[in-house]
């Protein structure tokens, strides 16, 4: 159940309310709110005089709930909004990982030369394999910060626990959750203390209902800026990486109010693959694309298979730009 406190309702007093009813006390455009689980199906009437306004819910999809919020949340970068009415599909480019301040240079320079805004890069790689490359570090941060600084881009990149998740928030604009961490609840709990902006990846075994909760753990926490990232499952299916859950997708347009963002590269796992992909993601009215590209890719220090090269990607963004138009959209 989400409860509207009236405006007469000061913090604390909303604070001491939380504590009574075991909820949640989250603050949203200047409105008192608290959270409590789906099993409470009244109003307490404790708070009978002290609400404005109340939904009841059947599971713990509740904050990113159409029927609590009809109206498509923005999350806001500055030069560029991820959903709401804006319409924008914003197609995040860059390498898998920071390997060198020439190479996240030549990419950052790429998607300037495209009138695109953000870049992708990863810092702390969870590996599958100990002896993969684990990424820069703090190291790579700075890379990332310095081509912000010099080009004007957004930066986004990957948490692997919560222990830097400071750095992330210190050096960067858009805090990624990955599906190997999306169940972390130190990593989303972080995140929730923060109002910066969270993109969680689906795990690639999870249901729908658990990949909006773990969304729902950072926004219960105060923290709104939240993005869904579907990077597709793990199916039967042995001749591509994942299965990229299109139906999904048109679920969560249905039946949640955050911007949706489409991993093909991560789905596909094969970079020739990855330009059709995405072009059926753009089809169907989303808010962003993450897609992998590096200068060089057969030298690429993690997933080289699936990362496209700059001029591959050059190629693919004009292949967008027509299909989002078609269905009122403009890649950014």
């Amino acid at each position: 159940m989400i409860i509207h406190l009236k405006s007469t309702v000061t913090a604390h007093e909303a604070n001491q309310l939380a504590e009574t009813l075991k909820a949640f006390h989250v603050q949203s455009d200047g409105v008192q709110i608290l959270i409590t689980g789906s099993g409470i199906k009244e109003l307490p009437s404790t708070l009978a005089d002290k609400a404005d306004n109340y939904w009841v819910f059947p599971n713990d999809i509740q904050l990113a709930s159409k029927k609590y919020r009809s109206e498509k949340r923005t999350v806001d970068l500055g030069n560029v909004k991820i959903g709401g009415a804006t319409h924008n599909t914003v197609l995040i480019g860059g390498p898998c990982s920071v390997e060198s301040e020439e190479q996240i240079r030549t990419s950052a320079q790429l998607l300037t030369s495209l009138g695109l805004t953000t870049l992708r890069g990863g810092c702390y790689k969870p590996r599958t394999s100990p002896y993969s490359f684990q990424g820069l570090g703090l190291e790579g941060l700075k890379l990332l910060a310095k081509m912000r600084e010099e080009f004007g881009l957004k930066v986004i990149t990957e948490a692997r626990d919560a222990t830097h998740i400071q750095e992330i928030i210190d050096y960067t604009d858009i805090i990624q959750v990955g599906a190997k961490a999306m169940y972390d609840q130190g990593i989303l709990r972080a995140c929730a203390k923060t109002d910066k902006p969270v993109l969680i990846k689906r795990g690639f075994g999870t249901t729908l209902q658990e990949f909006v909760q773990a969304a729902e753990f950072v926004m219960s926490g105060g923290n709104m800026n939240v993005v869904l990232c579907e990077r597709g499952l793990r199916t039967f299916e042995t001749g591509t990486r994942f299965t990229l859950d299109l139906c999904g997708v048109a679920w969560l347009q249905e039946y949640t109010n955050l911007p949706i963002i489409l991993d093909p590269s991560h789905a596909m796992g094969y970079a020739y693959g990855v330009p059709a992909l995405a072009r059926a993601c753009v089809a169907m009215g989303i808010d962003g694309l993450l897609i992998e590209a590096h200068p060089d890719p057969k030298v690429a220090k993690s997933d080289a298979s699936q990362q496209l090269d700059h001029e591959q990607f050059k190629a693919l963004y004009q292949s967008l730009k027509p299909v989002a138009e078609s269905v009122g959209y403009k890649i950014v």
